[in-house]
């Protein structure tokens, strides 16, 4: 079967067992806000982290043996994995279970962001010394990068609202990183990933919660911070567009409208379409898409594929724009 499967298997039965036990602790009630329209129990996204958490460290272990010379992340560099996940895990599941206040939440997210950046270095801001000295500069790559990290951790949050879209989109993600680092221990996640969405794809047995999503948004980041090479570091940045475009553009577009962006709404772009009358498994499946071209082209061009697809986001951020003012035009 392979770790892969192990990995996959354990996720699913995890989030079962979530399922079948805890739900009624952690049900997630429709209200204004929810795409969904019955109760629903969410936190299924320790599922999955359970999963990877375990077969990860065995992979450590078996590579430290000598038995799988491919997984060359050794015990601290997993250590140092989990110092940064387990504490958005933990802030979390208190949230999903009773709540936790947007000062608590933030505040553990700059912990594990500094964590991050202590553990596995800024991200590559290159010229930045020749203009302002190497330490002006080390320090305020830091700082940027714990912001962005922050900034990519709610981002993934805040797209956390239809079935299997932060999911599917998080396989190719992971998927990505393990082929273009040869990083295979981010294959495990995307394995446990496809473990979740046996339960998690529309109709939704169960939610990942903000347990999941945080989580995920925080492994992305130190899978970016963890790039072989400052190019190839800022060409996967690109992998973050389906996500981070929509987050941006719904930002950019409140602000413009004088909105409290502050104020819980379902004004992005994925939810106005799925109100316009496009199903979660259509949304789901268009941000998936793009997300497999986006590694695509940039697996096979380089830069130039990172930059294509910027543009290629751009576009379809008008494009989705146009359809809805239309539909609204058309329904008026």
């Amino acid at each position: 079967m392979g770790l892969a499967g192990l990995s996959a298997g354990l996720s699913g039965l995890a989030v079962w067992g979530i399922y079948r036990w805890f739900s009624a602790q952690l049900l997630d009630m429709p209200n204004q806000r929810s795409s969904h329209t019955r109760p629903t129990p969410r936190g299924g996204g320790l599922g999955f982290i359970l999963a990877f958490a375990a077969v990860s460290g065995l992979a450590v272990g078996l590579g430290q043996a000598g038995q799988l010379p491919q997984i060359e992340l050794s015990w601290w560099g997993w250590g140092q994995l989990w110092a940064v996940l387990l504490p958005l895990a933990i802030v979390g599941l208190v949230d999903d279970r009773r709540g936790v206040s947007a000062r608590v939440r933030y505040g553990v997210q700059l912990l594990a962001a500094t964590l991050a950046v202590s553990g596995f270095g800024p991200f590559p801001l290159p010229g930045l010394a020749a203009g302002l000295g190497s330490g002006v500069a080390i320090a305020l790559s830091a700082i940027l990068t714990v912001i962005a990290l922050t900034a990519l951790i709610n981002f993934t949050n805040f797209v956390d609202g239809l079935d299997g879209i932060v999911a599917g989109v998080g396989v190719v993600q992971f998927s990505f990183f393990a082929l273009a680092f040869h990083q295979p221990i981010w294959g495990l996640l995307a394995a446990a990933l496809l473990g979740f969405l046996r339960w998690n794809w529309h109709p939704a047995k169960i939610f990942m919660g903000d347990v999941g999503s945080t989580v995920l948004g925080g492994a992305c980041g130190v899978a970016l911070l963890s790039a072989p090479s400052t190019p190839q570091a800022w060409s996967a940045l690109a992998i973050t567009l389906p996500i981070v475009a929509d987050a941006v553009y719904t930002l950019v577009r409140r602000l413009l409208r004088q909105e409290n962006i502050f104020q819980a709404h379902r004004f992005h772009l994925y939810q106005r379409l799925q109100q316009a009358g496009w199903s979660h498994g259509q949304v789901a499946a268009t941000w998936v898409g793009a997300t497999v071209a986006i590694a695509l082209l940039i697996l096979s061009l380089g830069p130039l594929g990172s930059l294509l697809s910027l543009g290629l986001s751009l576009v379809a951020l008008g494009l989705g724009e146009g359809y809805l003012q239309r539909r609204t035009a058309t329904q008026a």
